[in-house]
């Protein structure tokens, strides 16, 4: 790797921990390039909200001079993480991916509101509460079998698949007795147990890789639920498409997961705080290069697009 021009940078990374893998080789990309990598455990971070003087504490010091953030917000910590991202934006840090983009991509249902009012192509899918709307529901989304998924999850889990009546209406019983907001999506079928995963970095895909379910007869293909991955060329079209669909949510980075339908690209979720490992290991593509290059060229004013 080259250092790009300009002075060094302090690249603050927000991660639970250092030693996970994505946030060990966004360092190692950091330092690569010449720059400061500072790795900020999101809960350790006290914010003080004051007037024009917002400040983020750090083990009881101020975090001064951070140049630019690369948030990893994990679902768990996503309220209290959005808060600290917030607070860096208000002091004037740039940051990669803003809240906003972040809080969208973490809401599945407004995710695809935004992504369909943008005229991106995504799974029908119904949000609905009232058990006497169920068969309607099904219908209006292409009948049996049906996703059900819950409006905040991550890495497949709260995502079940649904093939009977019966099967659903206890899966809903139990999830809104549990005080949850489910989701009811169309079954893509021809993409059973397989996805597209796109990693946009800026106004490009940087790699891609089909994602395959690990066991037979899963349909869910995420690497966390025992998925494998395999590097592909991405079709101009797919790539398009996963760029149009990071934008309209405004994220600067973005795992983008789009089924491969007879209908063409469809666009199934975009993950804020993408794992790179994956894609790394089943490419060969230095991923964290490309996130951590975008991330200086914000740093230092210059458009990355």
């Amino acid at each position: 790797m080259r250092k790009l021009e300009g002075e060094k940078l302090r690249i603050g990374i927000l991660s639970r921990k250092a030693t996970l893998y994505t946030t060990r080789r966004l360092v190692e990309a950091a330092h690569a390039f010449g720059h400061e990598a500072v790795v900020l455990d999101t809960l350790r971070c006290d914010l003080l909200v004051q007037r024009g003087v917002p400040t983020v504490f750090y083990g009881g010091k101020e975090a001064r001079d951070i140049s630019v953030v690369i948030p990893r917000i994990g679902a768990s910590i996503t309220r209290y993480g959005l808060a600290v991202v917030r607070q860096f934006e208000a002091m004037g840090v740039p940051v990669l991916n803003s809240a906003s983009g972040i809080s969208r991509s973490r809401d599945k249902l407004r995710s695809l509101q935004i992504l369909a009012e943008a005229g991106l192509d995504v799974p029908r899918t119904v949000m609905m509460r009232r058990r006497s709307h169920l068969e309607l529901a099904v219908e209006q989304i292409g009948g049996l079998p049906v996703i059900v998924k819950l409006v905040q999850g991550a890495q497949g889990v709260g995502v079940m698949l649904a093939h009977s009546f019966d099967e659903l209406e206890s899966t809903l019983d139990t999830m809104w007795d549990l005080e949850q907001e489910i989701l009811l999506q169309e079954f893509v079928a021809e993409s059973r147990g397989r996805d597209v995963r796109a990693l946009v970095v800026g106004d490009r895909v940087v790699g891609a890789m089909r994602r395959v379910a690990g066991v037979q007869g899963e349909f869910r293909s995420n690497i966390h639920r025992g998925g494998s991955g395999a590097s592909i060329e991405l079709p101009e079209g797919f790539a398009q498409e996963a760029i149009r669909a990071a934008r309209a949510v405004g994220l600067e980075i973005a795992g983008v997961d789009l089924l491969e339908s007879s209908a063409g690209p469809r666009i199934a979720e975009v993950n804020s705080s993408p794992g790179i490992e994956g894609l790394e290991r089943a490419s060969g593509i230095d991923v964290a290069a490309a996130i951590v290059t975008h991330a200086i060229q914000l740093a230092s004013g210059r458009s990355a697009r």
